[in-house]
């Protein structure tokens, strides 16, 4: 059996850990850098799902490629890795095909709003049934440091030594915008609230969009003089503005400047699958055949 030794020179069993039974614990020790917030993140779903007594035998998670893009590696569930920026469109024809199953999309910023980014703004527009927790360090960190979408101005990064003069995605303005009933922004260490809004989005329905900042603490950090991964996350923390139902025009992250988090929308729409029923039901009446819930169709 795992076991792991603490500075105290006592055998723990791995095991024993609280979410243990959600991991594969033969996978571990993980590949994420110390002080690295996904790990964070992971412990909040987990002990979400464990809060809520979700069927983990209905529930799947789908990542693309990255840092964040590794959780679907080490989720004890239905896990699918897809390609670089196609987690969406992957989680999209899984719902459609067994919509009895909780589908959760967990992937980082450049994963879902760089090459990813047309697929997520037409999951918020459609509002498919599908949770999406985006893992933004502002930076892709798996493949050298280069400039994201979300890298705030004068940010540095491998590619752009002398400071980013792009302007970054508003993640939660742009969810928002094209129309996702449910978004929310914490950091990695609003541990409570983060895991108290993965159990609310996990009962909703629709496209539900998360967004954690989370500290990068081998590349971001260190490019832009920060400190230790802890330190970022500390600031991150205590420069959090907790506004629930704020303008989400107003949350565009600065440099190093204020992080205003909460939930900014909760709102009730029919979903994607809803209104294809509806819609179909109306054009075609007895001809139209949907699908059974676990899949297939309902003649058969």
């Amino acid at each position: 059996m795992s076991t792991v030794t603490a500075d105290t020179h006592t055998d723990v069993d791995a095991s024993e850990h609280p979410i243990a039974p959600f991991l594969r614990m033969d996978r571990m020790p993980h590949i994420w850098c110390p002080t690295c917030g996904i790990g964070t993140v992971v412990k909040c779903f987990a002990s979400a799902l464990e809060n809520t007594k979700t069927d983990l035998d209905k529930t799947s998670i789908v990542s693309g490629i990255g840092c964040t893009g590794r959780v679907a590696g080490y989720m004890k569930l239905d896990a699918f890795h897809a390609t670089h920026g196609r987690a969406i469109p992957f989680a999209t024809g899984l719902k459609l095909g067994r919509p009895e199953l909780l589908v959760t999309v967990f992937s980082g910023d450049g994963d879902l709003s760089g090459i990813g980014g047309n697929h997520l703004i037409h999951a918020a527009r459609r509002n498919l049934d599908i949770l999406c927790v985006l893992v933004n360090n502002f930076i892709y960190g798996m493949t050298g440091g280069q400039n994201a979408p979300t890298t705030p101005v004068t940010a540095r990064s491998s590619t752009m030594p002398f400071g980013n003069f792009e302007h970054p995605f508003n993640l939660v303005h742009l969810a928002a915008s094209c129309g996702a009933p449910y978004v929310a922004r914490w950091t990695s260490l609003h541990i409570r609230r983060l895991t108290k809004t993965f159990e609310e989005a996990l009962g909703r329905k629709g496209f539900r969009f998360i967004e954690v900042i989370a500290p990068c603490s081998t590349l971001y950090a260190r490019l832009n003089k920060l400190g230790s991964g802890l330190d970022l996350m500390r600031f991150y923390h205590d420069n959090a503005e907790i506004r629930h139902g704020a303008d989400t025009s107003e949350a565009a992250i600065d440099f190093q400047g204020r992080i205003l988090c909460g939930k900014f929308v909760d709102a009730e729409k029919p979903t994607f699958t809803e209104l294809m029923h509806e819609h179909y039901e109306k054009t075609l009446g007895d001809r139209y055949v949907p699908m059974k819930p676990e899949g297939g169709w309902i003649h058969e």
